[in-house]
């Protein structure tokens, strides 16, 4: 196991660096003149000479990139132009809240992805699997934050049941029951697309699960339906499962981005959103960054909890 562990560590070092590549080089390739979107049209000449210096533009592309990747690898993530703090200071405030919704959402699509798919399964060609068939195929064509919108619009706006938008009350607001009445529309509109990959490829597990020979004679000893389901089935279809959830991990903080905008979640999505109008380079950098070394240690935990429940993974 912890031979395992460590070749994931070490595959890990060469996936970071190819990020860090390509977060640089989409920085560089974005049309326009950074120095001149920060100081607007009315800068002057000699302004613009000190913000490209200050930022490092009139250095060389590949200068600039080892300085910046030096630079990371001491935990300096750069200064942010627009804001004048710290990135990496500025990325970890606006971490939480993503979390805490990337998280929720999470939990949500795994819970009701894989009940759907389970329920489907066993009730193959009934009117509850054609009914969650249906329903799947629906939120996984619905974009995230057209149903933020409608969410809110009825649910916030007509109904009054929800906050319109923030993460807390402005006035007297911050406790626990404030954040999740705040935090049950953004995670639900981030959570019905993935909950709908879930339960299709729950179902479409299980049912391979449930014709193999071991459920057969599980059955065939007498054992009861619930004990073959949960047992046999469930936690043999886990395996195929599990590394889907990995991947919904890096599609529901990507679609963070579109859902903090929308209701103006105090997040690194509306962060970064942001910062790219502002063209503050080494904020968009370090958050995209940070982003994604955190999408590559989750991955490394979905496989490590693989690897628990399949042991010849590690082999």
């Amino acid at each position: 196991m912890y031979r395992y562990i460590a070749r994931r560590l070490i595959m890990m070092v060469p996936v970071l660096f190819g990020i860090s590549i390509i977060v640089f080089l989409i920085m560089e390739l974005i049309p326009g003149d950074a120095a001149q979107a920060i100081l607007g049209s009315y800068a002057t000449p000699e302004n613009l000479a000190r913000v490209r210096r200050e930022l490092g533009l009139d250095q060389p592309l590949v200068h600039r990139y080892f300085i910046w990747l030096g630079n990371i690898l001491q935990g300096d993530l750069g200064r942010s132009y627009i804001l004048q703090r710290p990135v990496l200071d500025e990325v970890l405030d606006r971490l939480g809240p993503t979390m805490l919704l990337a998280g929720t959402s999470l939990m949500l699509a795994s819970l009701f992805g894989m009940l759907a798919g389970v329920i489907a399964a066993i009730k193959q060609f009934r009117w509850q699997d054609g009914l969650l068939t249906t329903v799947v195929l629906i939120g996984i064509s619905t974009p995230s934050f057209w149903l933020g919108l409608m969410l809110t619009l009825v649910f916030a706006v007509e109904l009054g049941w929800f906050p319109v938008s923030g993460m807390r009350r402005v006035v007297g607001g911050g406790g626990i029951g404030d954040i999740l009445r705040h935090l049950v529309l953004p995670s639900v509109s981030l959570a019905i697309v993935a909950t709908g990959v879930i339960a299709r490829l729950t179902r479409s597990t299980m049912l391979e699960v449930l014709r193999r020979d071991f459920i057969r004679s599980a059955r065939a000893k007498g054992l009861n339906e619930r004990s073959v389901i949960l047992k046999h089935a469930y936690k043999n279809a886990l395996v195929s499962i599990i590394p889907v959830l990995g991947i919904q991990t890096g599609f529901v903080i990507g679609g963070a981005v579109y859902i903090e905008t929308v209701f103006q979640w105090p997040g690194i999505g509306r962060m970064l959103v942001a910062a790219i109008q502002q063209r503050d380079i080494l904020l968009v950098q370090g958050g995209v960054v940070v982003i994604a070394a955190v999408y590559v240690i989750i991955n490394l935990i979905v496989d490590v909890l693989q690897s628990v429940v399949d042991p010849r993974i590690t082999v």
